[in-house]
């Protein structure tokens, strides 16, 4: 039985989560030196080959599939979007230290949620839905090697649910621009749901690859 490919892809950098800031839904672009950042690993590295590539709705995602994958139109899902930080988007840490909501939001009570925002609990829920339903569609059309340019967030909560080997969702984090590969043989999948975290990407350009 053959297996599926999913590489799983982090958007480039913006600015505002270089200063710190809590950025979920907002709709930012890539920033001047997160588009240079992203042109330079393409030029020096390999990204994955893909029959198919999915996106999150926001642009600094679809932006990264044009850099990285220009001559690919990409699936645009809007459920594979960060989470929604309510009231708390476009804060840092620093301003919402005295918010106690917040404080136990950081500390993992999944009670709380950012007012007018989504809860952890919810946020699981929606990205789980949407990933099973891609894996399953990946095996019902034979559709071997996908790619998912996505967020931080969803990333590592994903691979923290469906990851081999386990692991939690901070034991995820990847740089923008970087990500990993999964492998999915059917018969584990439909079995446990799981998958293998078989390597990190991009890969650096052999010789004579360059």
């Amino acid at each position: 039985m053959k297996s599926y490919y999913i590489h799983f892809i982090r958007h480039g950098d913006i600015e505002e989560t270089l200063s710190g800031k809590y950025i979920g839904t907002t709709n930012v672009e890539l920033s001047d030196n997160g588009k240079r950042k992203l042109k330079l690993l393409d030029h020096n590295c390999k990204y994955p080959y893909a029959k198919v590539i999915f996106s999150s709705p926001l642009k600094r995602c679809t932006q990264t599939c044009k850099i990285l994958y220009p001559n690919l139109e990409p699936v645009i899902i809007d459920h594979l979007s960060e989470c929604n930080f309510g009231e708390w988007e476009n804060h840092s840490a620093e301003e919402l230290k005295n918010d106690e909501k917040f404080a136990k939001w950081l500390a993992g009570d999944s009670s709380v949620k950012p007012p007018r925002g989504e809860s952890n609990d919810d946020f699981t829920r929606r990205i789980c839905l949407v990933f099973e339903n891609i894996v399953n569609g990946l095996i019902k059309t034979g559709t071997t090697d996908s790619v998912i340019i996505t967020h931080g967030g969803v990333i590592m909560t994903l691979l923290s649910v469906y990851g081999l080997p386990q692991a939690k969702p901070f034991d995820w984090v990847c740089d923008n621009g970087y990500g990993y590969s999964l492998r999915v043989t059917p018969m584990l999948w439909q079995r446990d749901k799981v998958c293998e975290v078989y390597d990190l990407l991009p890969k650096e350009k052999e010789n004579d690859d360059e």
